[in-house]
């Protein structure tokens, strides 16, 4: 059978390369087809736009990139046209891909797929009715989505979290740190890392910050967790003469004794490898945009940590209160107090509780493939 995905950024690279090498296993005449990243393309993917090209933040940035957005639009719609696939499997990235999800059900017959939901329980929840109308399955990642979307009448199917599989899978390898510290020439201090996002807006509105508080620990040495498809360029200029590090966030985490991260699923990765953490967002319009944020978004957190544990594992310092001063007084009792270290970790095991040790992409290919079949 043949398969059409669609991921817009680093991330839905990773989870969709991981849930074709599943769909291989449950089809092994399975090709693909589609738009994503480096990842994909190596699982067999024909590869007809890079992410790159198409991980816009915020009204702003879409607006300036509006004929590249409109052209991705095109090449999708022409594509899906052309190769008439069984499936249109969609992966996160809501804004593009319930426009696909749209134009699949008017124009062709094959089975849509929604692999990682968009995040209406946070924001955009009329969302659902796109949902409701032109999505087969959605696949969640979320234990608390199941039943936020019950309350929309309308059935998911709960997989895992690829997120904490990957990271599992990670940490079944053995590692050195003597070796990772001579590889990127550290020294023998301990690692606060830094992970900025992965898109450049975001970098450049976080990092500056994160750099120059960090430098105000001496005992310490920052290191910035380089994002792909990011040139080196870009961080050379904000960041302050601190090391960055690419290909190897994993490592980093691993071996790291802190962490400032900018909010997103990085947060939860970091939680998963046990490492204490500060979150980090800015937001244009600082308090403003703070005080409003009730009308938008519906989650009393930010942090994909919090959100899931259903309280404050980790300190969030959004929009306003994301300033030198308080990311300092925030990263210096992490980096001084024990006892606040081991309560984020006891935060962090019931977390891991939370989400359980389901195979995400395997569950979901099975799935996808046995519902292919029965048709």
């Amino acid at each position: 059978m043949k398969y059409f995905l669609i991921a817009g950024e680093a991330s839905g690279d990773m989870h969709g390369a991981h849930l074709m090498e599943a769909l291989k296993q449950q089809d092994p005449s399975a090709q693909f087809v589609g738009l994503g990243g480096d990842l994909m393309q190596r699982q067999g993917m024909k590869l007809l736009q890079h992410y790159r090209t198409m991980a816009y933040m915020g009204f702003v940035a879409v607006i300036r990139h509006l004929p590249q957005v409109i052209r991705n639009i095109r090449t999708a719609q022409r594509a899906l046209t052309e190769e008439q696939p069984d499936a249109l499997i969609l992966i996160d990235y809501p804004s593009f891909n319930l426009r696909m999800a749209r134009y699949a059900k008017e124009h062709l017959n094959c089975r849509v797929c929604y692999y990682i939901s968009p995040k209406l329980w946070a924001w955009k929840e009329y969302r659902i009715k796109d949902i409701r109308r032109y999505v087969d399955q959605m696949y969640t990642i979320f234990p608390f989505e199941t039943e936020f979307y019950a309350r929309h009448n309308y059935k998911v199917h709960y997989v895992g979290n690829p997120t904490q599989e990957t990271v599992e899978r990670h940490l079944a390898i053995p590692t050195d740190e003597t070796t990772f510290r001579q590889q990127h020439t550290l020294d023998e201090r301990p690692i606060i890392a830094l992970l900025a996002g992965s898109r450049k807006q975001e970098i450049c509105a976080c990092l500056p910050i994160m750099t120059r508080v960090t430098q105000m620990f001496p005992h310490y040495q920052a290191v910035i967790a380089g994002a792909p498809g990011i040139e080196m360029s870009l961080y050379k200029e904000i960041a302050n003469g601190v090391k960055v590090v690419s290909g190897c966030t994993y490592e980093l985490l691993r071996h790291a004794h802190t962490a400032v991260v900018n909010s997103g699923t990085a947060t939860l990765e970091t939680a998963l490898f046990d490492l204490p953490q500060v979150v980090v967002y800015h937001v244009m319009g600082g308090r403003i945009a703070y005080l409003l944020k009730e009308w938008f978004i519906h989650t009393k957190y930010v942090s994909l940590v919090n959100i899931i544990a259903g309280r404050e594992v980790v300190k969030e310092l959004i929009a306003h209160l994301f300033t030198e001063n308080n990311l300092q007084r925030e990263l210096e009792r992490l980096l001084t107090d024990e006892v606040h270290r081991e309560m984020v970790r006891s935060g962090y095991a019931d977390l891991r509780r939370t989400l359980g040790h389901k195979s995400a992409a395997e569950n979901a290919a099975r799935d996808i493939v046995h519902k292919l079949q029965k048709n």
